[in-house]
C-alpha cells in the first residue's frame, strides 16, 4: 500500500504539505486572515494527528497509483473521497473527545481546500506537460479532423500526446457545434469548407472520423479532400474499436471497403464450431483468393486437419507457410493435383476422408475463357466439378459446397456459362448421402484477376485507368466477407440449395476508378480515366437471379435461397458425360453451341 517509487513518494510529501496547508488556510479563512493566539494553539496542536490521519485515507483510497501527467476525473474523485473521510474522522474526534476551540466552519472548509489545493496541483502539472510536450511537438504535422462526435473527442485526446500529429481544427456540419470547442480544439465550420480551412490554417492532411456514418458520407469527405488537395486519413471502425483490435489514434488511410459500406458479418459462430471443430476439411482452390480466404476462416474454429488442393505449386506454398505460422498445432496437408485428375483426387480423399469440401477451383478470368481457352473452360469448371463431386460421393463426404458466380445468371460468356452447368451438375447428380450446396455471388475486392489490382497497377504506372464502358455496374464484397458467408451458408445447407448473399448496392466500375484514384492521392487531371468498349462476353449489369427463380428468406440477413427447380434430365447428364469424354472441339463457336444446349437461357455475345 505504501508507496515505494521515488515519484510516488514525492506525491506523498506532495499530500501531505497540501493537507497541513489546507487545515491551517482553513482557520485562517475562518477568522479573517487573523487567527486568535488561542486557536493558534489548537491548530498547531492537531495538525500532525489530522495529516497522519488524512495519508491513511489516500493510501486506502489508492491516489498513487495514477500518473499526474495523466490525471483525471477518476483521480478528482478519489482525491474528494479521501478528503471527505478524513473530515469525517474529524467531525467524529470533535463529538467523541470534544476538542475545543475547532469551529465548525474549519470542518468544512478543510475538505473543500483539500481539494482544490491537491487537484489544482495535478491539473496544473498536467497542463504544464501538455504544454511542454506541445513545445517539444511543434514540429508535428497540423491535421484538421472531419467530425465533432465521440470519435473525434477521443482522438483528440489520444493524439495531445502524438509527436507526428497536431489537431488544429474541427468541421462538422451540424450547425449547432459551430465555432464550439473539443478538448480544446474548435470547431471551425461545415465539412465543404475544409478547402479554405485548410488554406487559413495551412494543413495537408484531414482525418476523417466519422466510424459510424455510411459509405455515401465518407465518399463525399474524401471527395472533399481530394478537390482541395488534402491527403486523407480515417479511423478504426466502431466493431475494431470496441472489440479491442485497435485503439482510435491508430489512424490510417481510407481502404476501398471504407466506401463500399459493407455492414460486417454476423456469423453463428457456436454453429460453426460444432461443425467444423475437430474434422478434416478440405478446399480445393485452396491457392486461390477465395480458396486461401476460406483456409483462414475455417482455421478459426479449430479443425483437426485441413486437406489444401491446389494445381499451383507456388500459390499452394504460399497459403501453406500463411496457415503453419497462424496455426501450428492445426494439420495441414498439402496436395497439389488437378481437379480433372479423378484417381489423384481418389488417393488423396480415400486417405483422408475429409467430412466437408469446399470447391473453389475454377477458371474465373471471363476475357481469357471467351477466346482459345473455351474447351479449357468446360474441362476445368464442369468436368472439374463433376470428377471432384463423384470422388467426394464415393469417400463419403458430408457436404459439398461449390462456389459459383453472379455470371452464371443468364449467362452471356463462357466462364458464366461453365459454372451454370456446374451448379446444375450439384443438382442433378444421384442421391446420396453427401448434400450438394451451392453458394452464388458476385465480384470480391482484390481477388486474382479483378478490377482492382489492375486498377492499382494502372494508377501506380501514371494511368490511364481504363474501364470498359461508363454505365457498367457490378456487385463487390471483400473477399473475407464472402468466405464468412460461404461458411454460414455451408452451415444452413441440407442439399440442394443455391444460397444467393446479398450483395448490397451495385457500384459503377467508373465510380469505383474515380474512388481509387483519390485513394492513392491524385486527381483525374494526374489521372486520367478512359473507356475502352465492353469486352467479349460481358455485360453490362450482372444479375443474382435468373429468370423465374425467386428467393426465399433465411434466417442470416445476408443470406437468401434461389427458389430453384431446373436440373438435367437423364438423357442431358448423359450427353454431358459423352460431351467430356469428346476428344478437343474443332473451335470455340463448337463450344459455345454444346453450352447453350445445357444452358438453355445462354446468349453468347
Amino acid at each position: 500500500m505504501f508507496p515505494r517509487d521515488p515519484r510516488s513518494i514525492a506525491a506523498l510529501s506532495h499530500d501531505v504539505v497540501a493537507c497541513a496547508v489546507a487545515w491551517c488556510a482553513a482557520f485562517w479563512l475562518r477568522f479573517n486572515l487573523d487567527i486568535p493566539s488561542l486557536y493558534v494553539a489548537t491548530m498547531m496542536s492537531n495538525l500532525l494527528p489530522i495529516v497522519l490521519v488524512q495519508a491513511i485515507f489516500f493510501l486506502v483510497f489508492g491516489l498513487y497509483r495514477g500518473i499526474w501527467r495523466y490525471a483525471s476525473m477518476p483521480d478528482l474523485r478519489r482525491i474528494v473521497f479521501a478528503a471527505i473521510g478524513g473530515a469525517l474522522v474529524l467531525s467524529f474526534a470533535l463529538l467523541i473527545f470534544g476538542i475545543p476551540n475547532v469551529p465548525r466552519s474549519v470542518v468544512v472548509l478543510y475538505p473543500l481546500l483539500l481539494v482544490m489545493i491537491m487537484g489544482g496541483s495535478r491539473l496544473a502539472y498536467r497542463a504544464w506537460k501538455e504544454h511542454t510536450l506541445r513545445m517539444t511537438f511543434a514540429e508535428a504535422k497540423p491535421v484538421l479532423v472531419l467530425g465533432a462526435g465521440d470519435a473525434a473527442a477521443d482522438l483528440i485526446k489520444n493524439l495531445a500526446r502524438s509527436r507526428e500529429w497536431r489537431v488544429v481544427g474541427l468541421l462538422d456540419d451540424n450547425a449547432a457545434k459551430l465555432g464550439r470547442q473539443i478538448n480544446g480544439v474548435t470547431v471551425f465550420g461545415k465539412l465543404d469548407q475544409l478547402a479554405e480551412q485548410a488554406k487559413r490554417l495551412q494543413v495537408g492532411q484531414a482525418i476523417i472520423a466519422m466510424p459510424g456514418v455510411n459509405h455515401s458520407a465518407r465518399r463525399l469527405a474524401l471527395k472533399l479532400c481530394s478537390e482541395a488537395g488534402i491527403k486523407a486519413m480515417t479511423v478504426p471502425s466502431f466493431d475494431d474499436i470496441v472489440s479491442g483490435k485497435v485503439t482510435i489514434s491508430q489512424i490510417r488511410n481510407i481502404e476501398l471497403d471504407d466506401l463500399l459500406g459493407r455492414d460486417p458479418v454476423k456469423l453463428d459462430g457456436s454453429g460453426l464450431t460444432g461443425w467444423l471443430s475437430g474434422q478434416t476439411i478440405a478446399i480445393t482452390g485452396a491457392g486461390g483468393s477465395i480458396g486461401s480466404e476460406l483456409v483462414r476462416q475455417i482455421e478459426r474454429f479449430n479443425p483437426a486437419r485441413l486437406v489444401l488442393i491446389e494445381a499451383n505449386e507456388f500459390a499452394l506454398y504460399r497459403v501453406v507457410e500463411d496457415l503453419s505460422a497462424r496455426s501450428p498445432g492445426t494439420e495441414v496437408v498439402a496436395v497439389i493435383a488437378d481437379v480433372k485428375n479423378a484417381p489423384r483426387l481418389e488417393q488423396v480423399f480415400t486417405r483422408y476422408r475429409p467430412s466437408v469440401l469446399f470447391h473453389a477451383a475454377a477458371y474465373k478470368h471471363v476475357p481469357l475463357m471467351e477466346t482459345l481457352n473455351t474447351w479449357e473452360a468446360v474441362q476445368n469448371n464442369i468436368s472439374g466439378t463433376l470428377r471432384t463431386a463423384q470422388v467426394a460421393i464415393q469417400a463419403g463426404v458430408s457436404k459439398f459446397v461449390l462456389i459459383s458466380t453472379d455470371k452464371a445468371v443468364n449467362p452471356t460468356n463462357v466462364m458464366g456459362a461453365t459454372k451454370r452447368v456446374a451448379e446444375l451438375i450439384c443438382r442433378s447428380l444421384p442421391p446420396s448421402s453427401t448434400r450438394f450446396i451451392t453458394v452464388r455471388f458476385g465480384n470480391v475486392l482484390g481477388s486474382t484477376g479483378s478490377v482492382i489490382p489492375k486498377f492499382h497497377e494502372q494508377i501506380s504506372k501514371g494511368g490511364p485507368v481504363t474501364v470498359t464502358h461508363p454505365e457498367i455496374l457490378r456487385y463487390f464484397m471483400s473477399i473475407p466477407e464472402a468466405a464468412q458467408l460461404v461458411l454460414q451458408a455451408g452451415l444452413m445447407g441440407t442439399g440442394g440449395e443455391i444460397f444467393v448473399l446479398d450483395m448490397g448496392e451495385p457500384v459503377k466500375i467508373a465510380d469505383l476508378a474515380r474512388d481509387m484514384i483519390r485513394l492513392s492521392g491524385f486527381t483525374e487531371k494526374e489521372i486520367r480515366i478512359e473507356f475502352t468498349g465492353l469486352r467479349p462476353g460481358e455485360k453490362l449489369y450482372e444479375e443474382l437471379l435468373a429468370d423465374g427463380e425467386l428467393t426465399l428468406p433465411t434466417p442470416h440477413p445476408k443470406l437468401r435461397i434461389a427458389k430453384a427447380s431446373d436440373q438435367l434430365t437423364t438423357q442431358a447428364f448423359d450427353q454431358l458425360l459423352n460431351w467430356l469424354e469428346s476428344p478437343l472441339p474443332t473451335d470455340d463457336a463448337a463450344v459455345r453451341e454444346q453450352l447453350g444446349r445445357f444452358v438453355p437461357e445462354y446468349q453468347p455475345a
